[in-house]
């Protein structure tokens, strides 16, 4: 029995007629009738009654019918998923992330990543998400990771929500903490010196902006620095920092307290152009990436880290998209109100 055959009788039993079928399956139809003869033979009973003309399924064509129905979407559904294999065997992610998700989530996810594709190179770029949308849009980068809600232009952007993230107090664990609490209003951070990530980083922005709307200007101890310096400098007891809680996994110097509500949090968001197709290594990325947060353990994402995808997004298209009038690069979530 062949697949071929199969697909024959399948076209046959749908039109219910030789010839129909024949054009429907680009051949020939002697050669068609040839190859459902065949078939019959080899099952040892007719599968179509062809009195006066009238092209019936018999009963063996009636049991036929569903399992060819079966084998032939079981062989298309091989083919696609070895085809999509084949093409994701090699190639090459250019992925855009920001400092702070190269700091704490992306070196896992690229690490699983690598085990299961190998022969996939991967670029990655560090930098604000402006930087990154910039050059999402000049095709130098294939995806990017990136803080919402942020203002953009043409080309559009299609962009899926991942994580939202609430920002901490970093300090050094070599000081007292910050206060006796298990959080830390926005407002006591007014007389304490204060570590500045330089101009661009997202969270220098949230940061001042909070501050700002608290009433106050922050007091700069260092100002200027990446992610891994301002680390160092909080760690070494220099300031205290305003950082993603993400940042703070494996560094056992530091120490984050949580911000009181109205809490200061971030949406991380995976980005593409709107007209321009992922490739396959691209697209098999953006899958790893959503099953990886998926899977990720209750106790690993702890009370600050909230992820956005459902099961039904790590195999689907992505949705939504920058809404151009927003420009903000975080959000303060409401204070709880008693009574």
């Amino acid at each position: 029995m062949q697949f071929q055959q199969l697909a024959y009788f399948l076209a046959v039993a749908r039109t219910r007629h030789f010839t129909r079928a024949a054009e429907v399956s680009g051949v020939a139809q002697p050669s068609l009738s040839k190859q459902v003869r065949s078939l019959e033979r080899e099952l040892g009973a007719p599968l179509f009654s062809r009195a006066r003309g009238n092209i019936t399924l018999t009963p063996a064509g009636e049991a036929l019918l569903p399992l060819a129905q079966r084998m032939l979407t079981d062989l298309e559904t091989a083919r696609r998923e070895v085809a999509e294999l084949a093409g994701v065997r090699r190639g090459r992610v250019r992925l855009g992330a920001t400092p702070s998700l190269c700091a704490g989530l992306l070196a896992d996810v690229l690490s699983d990543f690598h085990t299961r594709f190998p022969g996939i190179e991967l670029h990655v770029e560090e930098s604000g998400s402006r930087d990154l949308i910039r050059d999402l849009g000049r095709g130098e980068l294939d995806l990017a990771l990136i803080i919402l809600p942020l203002q953009s232009s043409d080309p559009d952007f299609i962009t899926t929500p991942i994580l939202r993230e609430s920002l901490v107090v970093a300090s050094s664990m070599a000081d007292p903490s910050p206060n006796e609490r298990a959080s830390m209003r926005i407002t006591e951070l007014r007389e304490r010196p204060l570590v500045m990530f330089r101009r661009g980083y997202d969270v220098r922005e949230a940061t001042l902006r909070a501050c700002r709307a608290a009433g106050f200007e922050p007091a700069l101890a260092v100002e200027g620095g990446e992610m891994d310096a301002v680390l160092r400098f909080v760690e070494v007891g220099l300031g205290l920092a305003v950082v993603p809680s993400m940042v703070l996994k494996n560094r056992p110097g530091l120490r984050g307290t949580p911000l009181a509500r109205p809490r200061l949090l971030r949406t991380v968001a995976l980005a593409r152009r709107r007209d321009v197709e992922p490739s396959h290594s691209a697209e098999a990325f953006r899958r790893h990436l959503n099953t990886y947060l998926l899977e990720l353990p209750p106790e690993q994402l702890g009370p600050d880290l909230e992820v956005l995808i459902s099961a039904v997004d790590a195999g689907a298209p992505e949705r939504g998209r920058l809404s151009p009038s927003e420009d903000t690069a975080a959000e303060w979530e409401p204070p709880e109100h008693s009574g």
